[in-house]
């Protein structure tokens, strides 16, 4: 009963938070979007007491439940491993804790978290590195499928499904996301949860606290036969049958071992410390061998090739009437990147982000990216290239697990000045061509930008913009929507400290 029950709420937290960071009609969150602000790191991150302190106290009554319920990532590890005792039982066997490697990665976190390295925390946060893998890998794939079901429908005069583009967010992020995925399914297809309980810093915390739990996997020494099944499928390798011992700093409460054990020797109950640490001094060491079927990393290439294929799908050629080429849009060199309304400021969302990249993922204007400055690798970015800050719009501050963006409303949004504009001259139509244009000052949704002469006195002056600064909320609806190729005419400045205006 005690696996079908964790079965149960793992597939069902599993497939929902996958679908949170697919879903790009904010559909998902509005319902499912607190199974993200439930994740330890993210909770701890956004100072949520309640969620924290929750989590703990169920680590202490029934172990690292969390790591085999909540986590996506350890689920996905499940998944692997179930997928391959499917064709090689009882494949498992007890090894001792890697203990100096599990305490280092804990280590390297903490001080990554302290000093503000978000990028190298990032890197090691397990529902991050979920999400990064679902966003550019997974999502692909999942926009393709929406594309071809779009276009199927709208054969039919059905437009249930609308058409959205696919494309390389960060080529940095998508090749660390590919490295990370190809590398948890070799140790998941090899060892099970061999990640969770070797470089995983949130399951090594959670383990320490799982060590004094009050439930816990007994095994009944006058039942046990030693026949080792116990042990040959445990996931975590904490079983050692012949000594009848249990590590309860890696054990994720799987319950295979319950439901494998023939005699009826294993159950899940209190047991007092004293019996385990006895236990333990009685336990020898036992190597290890595992065989690599090298056929099995085809299914790896297959997911690479597959996320790889539908990312790099042929671009279309945007035409002006069908007469010409519409250049791509170059990205502006910003002194300091722009980050989202509600995040504070650089230093802030640094310190906070964890580029679990939900936000990008639900962005609707395409806005948010992947960092591939060294310093914020991965986090979230704003760029207008493809789009601009709506100011209705508050998406990423509401699905933020971590308190990197604070939850505004929309008149608070209208408010803050996260850049302001500047004007380039050498690149305005209005200057180059000697055209009326406006096109920035008619969009401006803040009314910023006004349209003027260039020399007061000449009624032959261009017509240029002339910005104020200080109602500039840098929405980047001018940047975006200048007609000026490939460098845009006006662009947005971050501001390292946002400001209310």
């Amino acid at each position: 009963m005690l696996q079908k029950i964790r079965r149960i709420l793992a597939i069902f937290f599993f497939i929902l938070i996958t679908l949170l960071f697919l879903d790009f009609t904010g559909t998902v969150k509005v319902w499912f979007g607190w199974m993200a602000k439930i994740q330890f790191l993210p909770a701890l991150l956004a100072v949520n007491a309640s969620i924290v302190i929750c989590l703990i106290i169920l680590t202490f009554i029934m172990g690292r439940i969390y790591c085999s319920v909540i986590c996506p990532l350890g689920i996905f590890q499940d998944v692997i491993a179930w997928i391959h005792s499917k064709k090689k039982k009882n494949r498992y066997s007890y090894s001792k804790p890697m203990s100096w490697l599990r305490y280092t990665m804990l280590i390297i976190m903490i001080i990554a978290l302290v000093t503000g390295i978000a990028s190298l925390a990032a890197l090691l946060e397990p529902y991050s590195a979920y999400g990064r893998i679902v966003n550019n890998l997974f999502q692909p794939i999942y926009l393709l499928l929406n594309n071809g079901l779009s276009n199927l429908s709208a054969h039919f005069n059905n437009y249930t499904f609308y058409h959205t583009d696919i494309w390389l967010k960060s080529l940095p992020t998508f090749l660390i996301s590919m490295v990370t995925f190809i590398v948890l399914i070799i140790l998941a297809w090899q060892g099970g949860r061999t990640y969770c309980n070797t470089i995983c810093p949130v399951g090594t915390l959670l383990g320490i606290i799982g060590h004094f739990s009050w439930l816990k996997i007994h095994i009944n020494t006058e039942h046990c036969i030693h026949c080792g099944r116990c042990d040959k499928n445990c996931k975590a390798s904490c079983i050692d049958s012949k000594n009848n011992y249990v590590d309860y700093s890696r054990c994720v409460l799987c319950g295979d071992c319950i439901t494998k054990c023939r005699a009826n020797a294993i159950s899940f109950c209190h047991k007092h410390p004293l019996v385990n640490f006895l236990q333990k001094q009685k336990t020898k060491q036992t190597s290890t061998s595992s065989n690599i079927d090298n056929g099995k990393r085809l299914f790896l290439m297959g997911s690479a090739i597959a996320a790889t294929r539908a990312i790099i799908a042929q671009k279309q050629k945007k035409l002006d009437g069908g007469l010409a080429a519409i250049a791509d849009k170059v990205e502006p060199q910003r002194t300091s990147p722009l980050f989202p309304p509600g995040s504070i400021g650089q230093a802030h969302f640094a310190q906070h982000c964890t580029a679990c990249q939900l936000c990008v993922s639900e962005c609707p204007n395409d806005v948010l990216r992947p960092s591939t400055n060294f310093l914020h690798l991965m986090q979230p970015i704003m760029s207008y290239t493809r789009g601009y800050c709506r100011p209705e719009c508050t998406n990423c501050a509401e699905v933020c697990p971590t308190g990197a963006i604070h939850l505004i409303t929309k008149a608070e949004k209208s408010s803050i000045q996260i850049g302001h504009a500047v004007w380039v001259r050498q690149n305005c139509v209005a200057v180059k061509d000697h055209v009326l244009c406006g096109n920035c000052a008619r969009h401006c949704p803040v009314g910023a930008i006004e349209m003027i002469p260039e020399k007061q006195n000449d009624i032959n002056s261009p017509i240029i913009p002339a910005i104020n600064e200080a109602r500039c909320i840098g929405c980047g609806a001018c940047e975006n929507l200048c007609p000026a190729r490939p460098f845009t005419a006006i662009f947005v400045e971050g501001h390292e400290l946002h400001k209310t205006i």
